[in-house]
């Protein structure tokens, strides 16, 4: 299952520096392209606020 970013991302970007994939965009706040995520946990493992979590 992909990977989603909740509302309470504080947009610091260390998430999309971990993609391998590059799935992640930033926005307002930061969301996953969930078609391209191929589940690797590399985003969830660093954000420092627990704001992703599987779909």
């Amino acid at each position: 299952m992909p990977r989603r970013i909740d509302d309470s991302c504080i947009a610091c970007g260390a998430c999309q520096a971990e993609c391998p994939v590059d799935c992640i965009y930033e926005g307002d706040i930061y969301r996953i392209d969930e078609d391209v995520c191929i589940d690797c946990g590399a985003c969830e493992a660093v954000c420092p606020v627990d704001a992703i979590s599987e779909v």
